[in-house]
């Protein structure tokens, strides 16, 4: 497992009974989490004495409900990184805390090729890998279907003080975007994508993870330069395997360009219990 542990601004407090105790920055959230299914030992004040409480319906999606004032919008930090967070109607923040391990990763390849590096950055939500590879000095084309989520994202990477690097932001279907990028000639040193179980572009196109995925990495391995530096696929997917991502780069990257494949669960420390929040998954190639 690759555990994203070295957080100041960020604390998986404790966890139990279908649920996370969670401290962003000076604020502490209470969220349902359908991987902690052990009880919760007690609910104690620490429990009780938080911001923010997010209940699911039976009927489907859930409500915040806010027991104390909370900024509308606040920040935190990952080492340079600087991130705008908000509570959001699907119970997230804006932010994936555990990715701070690819981040980590993704710098340090970044940093050590010692060459300009052209990422592209597909599904990109609010940019946080945007932002991480920005900041080890690589060129990036951020890519999601939401404008909102785009906005966003660019919000994190002024925040970050980063608004004067190569940077290009898309809003649209990430399939076709890479089918045009194919057509223009377009090629990158890195590609970066964090797919959806299901999807719905602005045109209406579908995306189904399980049917879709190895499609999509055959297109983009058309637009990966000749002397590729890293792919990294996450998923949070259940029912698919880290090996599943493992066999699909071993099959696309792999067998191209040789190099070395990694994948395996991806987590957070949990304070409480000293023990670890799987999170998702993540393949990895690299030269």
């Amino acid at each position: 497992m690759y555990i994203a542990s070295d957080w100041k601004d960020y604390e998986v407090i404790d966890t139990g009974g279908g649920e996370k105790l969670e401290r962003w920055g000076d604020i502490i959230l209470r969220r349902p989490d359908p991987q902690i299914i052990w009880p919760l030992a007690s609910e104690s004040a620490k429990w009780r004495d938080v911001h923010g409480h997010y209940h699911r319906s039976s009927a489907g999606g859930g409500q915040w409900e806010m027991k104390k004032t909370i900024p509308e919008d606040w920040k935190i930090s990952y080492g340079k990184l600087k991130f705008h967070l908000r509570p959001t109607n699907f119970k997230h923040t804006g932010l994936f805390p555990e990715q701070a391990a690819n981040w980590r990763w993704m710098m340090d390849k970044i940093a050590a090729a010692n060459r300009p590096i052209s990422v592209l950055n597909l599904f990109a939500y609010t940019g946080g890998a945007t932002v991480a590879a920005a900041s080890a000095g690589a060129s990036v084309v951020h890519v999601d279907a939401a404008k909102g989520m785009v906005q966003w994202a660019k919000e994190n990477v002024a925040l970050s003080g980063l608004a004067d690097k190569p940077l290009r932001f898309i809003t649209d279907d990430v399939f076709k975007f890479v089918q045009r990028e194919q057509r223009r000639g377009s090629k990158y040193d890195a590609i970066i994508m964090d797919p959806p179980s299901y999807g719905r572009g602005p045109g209406g196109e579908m995306w189904k993870l399980e049917a879709s995925l190895y499609p999509f990495l055959e297109s983009c391995m058309e637009i990966m330069s000749d002397r590729p530096l890293f792919m990294l696929i996450n998923s949070y997917t259940t029912g698919i395997s880290p090996t599943v991502l493992r066999n699909m780069l071993s099959m696309t990257m792999g067998k191209r360009y040789g190099g070395k494949l990694n994948s395996g669960e991806i987590g957070l420390p949990i304070t409480a219990s000293g023990m670890n929040l799987p999170c998702g998954i993540l393949g990895r190639w690299e030269a």
